[in-house]
């Protein structure tokens, strides 16, 4: 097959997999998820070809997978030609989308696979389970004993057809050529993580979740609509190849708005990058990506590391040209990559502040996807292009670990809460955990894994390689403040992670439950192993050829490849010692200081943590999120409220709008009722109606005595005209006689 024909294919399987749940498999939640997961093979299987013929193509960046086809006419014709001009849609795999296809891939399967046995399945329904609730357990006899175990999910199938439409969303956005397709992948995953994050919509927390997500994501959307219509406007097109010219960039940076005197690609640019905000959950619309955990872990992984937010950092990275234009390496940032630069590590490290103060095992990891990602967008704003794509790819691969890892303890410690009755104690609490490691070893090993590739752990995992190489870039081009912010997020990031690890799995067991906790199926572990490879491995692939000893061991094959997509190549860094030391300081120093503060924790008790004594009220407000929800809630959602219920409905519907209808009411009414009674009545009723009728009446009463219905008296009648008629003739002939 034709590699193009295959790119076209890729997105298709998971799409056909929804329809055939929702429309024919439904009831079967065997056949359910055997499509889907099967689906997502088909997937990984294309993209796996395609991303093995592209490694096999010399300048594939000049020469990649392309091809497009008519959709819509434009009613434009081409100058000096009656042709109309078409709008074209059609897919391109270039390097770029080729190693985020890779990733993309491989998290999509792993996820399916998981979810089989995150759902249980193979379990009995549940005694008192009821669709969109999470199941509670099934109470079975064995041995002549009775006890709880846990529940197969009651919304089994439709939870594999809405991933399965999610997984079509972004592979849709990654194979696209062209900006618009990539949006109606955008908005298909927007979709999808509304009604997967309130998956569970019995909840009112889930559903508030759900609708917190679609309306804030929604605000970036609107923004980024208008930077494609704009981006339209100035250049007849919204297809990458054409736009990326050198000629269209030159032209859009050298065309100035009256908008802060930005150039129209660098408005063009924050226009688009907006929508990257509101997607990848980036200050100040960062606020929906923590509550997103109501949904099903399943879902959090894939929000977080194969889809949704990933994709809001893939189309600002797929937009650096634009970003770009008029800038190049080593000279002053341009004001949108200043700004893009600013938000990223801004958020890096707000996030992780947060992230300290949390307990809940999953909400640490959401806060850290959000200073991750801050990662990514500031290397992107500074021109790290290579370094942002590499740390986009190896945290997919190590935060789909970590999230998946989260959702096997929860599952643990579920186990635990069943068999001890208690459910007043809440599973994902990591102060109702500690001693794991003992009861659900694969879990613990594989989550390790993770958990130091997020840290940075030195030389083994990716994340190091990654988050090392956006420092030293951002040290070899004089970004300082950028340097400087980001090393101290990776010291908290070190931290928080570590004492994620400590509190869940380290020490002894601080609950009955985590005493009972037990480790989960081969459908849950055998993915965490696949990811945790990856979670190590990947990183050697983009080793800089300059680094001590290692250098060189494993060609840099990442920084030649991707590098490629770009039309002049980013050169390669000079070795710099400052940004290593300061990698491995904030990685072990962030490790070993987690361990130190919480190594001795024994109580269950939040009260107790050793960061609320050390830090008092601080405390208390990185814990509530710096009361950024409150602070939304008074100034746009109460307002709103208040605009709506009193403002519109009171004042306008009730007030004016009703107060002009009861004044038009009497007034209508009186004129209807002096047209009735003096001219409809009189005139029309009387006259026209009535009367045209009295004499219709008349006039039939008159002719009714000639109108008998007897035979006898017309024969009579016919023979008296006939004799009458008769003797007038006579009279006549005898007159002319």
């Amino acid at each position: 097959m034709a590699t193009e024909t295959l790119i076209w294919l890729i997105p298709l399987p998971p799409l056909l997999a929804f329809f055939l749940i929702v429309l024919f498999t439904n009831k079967n939640k065997a056949l359910s998820h055997s499509v889907a997961v099967g689906a997502a093979f088909l997937s990984w299987l294309g993209a796996m070809i395609v991303f093995v013929r592209a490694l096999g193509v010399e300048h594939f960046g000049k020469e990649p997978f392309a091809d497009a086809i008519n959709w819509l006419p434009t009613g434009v014709t081409a100058p000096g030609s009656t042709e109309t001009l078409w709008l074209k849609i059609g897919v391109l795999i270039d390097p770029l989308s080729a190693a985020v296809l890779f990733f993309v891939a491989w998290t999509v399967l792993m996820i399916f696979i998981y979810s089989v046995g995150y759902h249980n399945y193979g379990q009995p329904a549940g005694d008192h389970d009821h669709a969109g609730l999470p199941p509670h357990g099934a109470t079975v006899e064995e041995h002549g004993h009775k006890h709880v175990v846990p529940s197969i999910e009651p919304m089994y199938s439709r939870f594999f057809a809405f991933i399965g439409l999610f997984a079509f969303g972004m592979y849709t956005l990654v194979v696209s050529d062209n900006l618009l397709t990539l949006f109606v992948g955008w908005e298909i995953m927007g979709l999808c993580s509304y009604l997967l994050i309130g998956f569970w919509f019995g909840k009112v927390s889930a559903r508030n979740a759900a609708i917190k997500a679609f309306m804030t994501t929604r605000i970036g959307d609107v923004f980024m609509l208008l930077g494609i219509a704009f981006l339209y406007k100035a250049t007849g097109t919204l297809t990458y190849r054409e736009i990326f010219t050198e000629e269209t960039l030159h032209l859009l940076s050298t065309t100035i708005t009256p908008v802060f005197g930005l150039s129209a690609a660098g408005l063009i640019a924050i226009l688009l990058f907006i929508g990257t905000i509101g997607k990848s959950a980036q200050f100040p619309l960062h606020v929906w990506l923590p509550d997103a955990m109501e949904g099903p872990t399943p879902v959090s992984a894939m929000i977080h590391a194969a889809t949704m937010v990933s994709a809001g950092v893939y189309a600002v990275i797929r937009m650096f040209p634009l970003l770009s234009a008029g800038w190049h390496d080593g000279a002053a940032l341009t004001p949108a990559m200043t700004f893009v630069a600013f938000i990223g590590a801004f958020t890096a490290i707000f996030a992780a502040t947060i992230a300290v103060a949390q307990n809940d095992i999953k909400r640490v990891l959401a806060y850290s996807t959000i200073s991750q990602l801050g990662f990514m967008i500031a290397a992107i704003g500074m021109g790290a292009y290579i370094a942002a794509v590499f740390h986009l790819i190896t945290h997919a691969f190590f935060k789909a670990l970590l999230f998946l890892g989260s959702g096997s303890v929860i599952h643990g410690m579920e186990h635990g809460v069943l068999h001890t009755g208690n459910h007043s104690v809440d599973p994902q609490d990591m102060f109702n955990m500690g001693g794991l490691r003992k009861k659900m070893p694969v879990t613990f090993w594989t989550f390790l894994i993770g958990g130091f590739a997020l840290s940075g752990f030195p030389i083994v995992t990716a994340g190091f390689w990654s988050k090392d190489e956006i420092l030293a870039d951002a040290f070899a081009n004089g970004h300082m403040v950028i340097f400087i912010t980001l090393a101290v997020a990776a010291f908290m990031t070190a931290f928080y992670t570590m004492r994620q690890i400590t509190l869940t799995f380290l020490g002894e067991a601080r609950t009955k439950e985590a005493e009972h906790a037990q480790e989960n199926k081969w459908t849950m572990t055998a993915p965490l192993v696949v990811l945790s490879v990856f979670a190590i491995g990947y990183g050697w692939v983009g080793i800089p050829e300059h680094f001590p000893l290692l250098g060189g061991l494993v060609p840099n094959w990442f920084h030649e490849f991707v590098g490629g997509t770009l039309a002049e190549h980013p050169p390669v860094l000079e070795f710099r010692w400052e940004p290593l030391v300061t990698s491995l300081f904030v990685a072990l120093g962030g490790l070993g200081l987690g361990w130190l503060v919480y190594r001795n924790v024994t109580e269950k008790n939040p009260e107790l943590d050793p960061m609320k004594k050390a830090l008092g009220f601080i405390h208390t407000l990185l814990k509530n999120k710096y009361y950024f929800d409150e602070a939304y809630n008074f100034l746009f959602v109460q307002p709103a409220l208040w605009f709506s219920e009193v403002f519109v409905s009171k004042w306008m519907d009730k007030g004016v709008i009703d107060g002009i209808l009861h004044i038009f009411g009497p007034a209508t009414g009186g004129i209807g009722y002096a047209i009735r009674n003096w001219f409809d009545v009189p005139v029309v009723n009387e006259f026209f109606g009535d009367g045209s009728a009295n004499v219709t009446y008349s006039i039939g009463k008159n002719l009714r005595p000639i109108q008998t219905g007897r035979i006898q008296q017309y024969l009579i009648l016919s023979l008296i005209i006939l004799a009458v008629i008769g003797g007038l003739i006579f009279a006549l002939l005898v007159r002319s006689a």
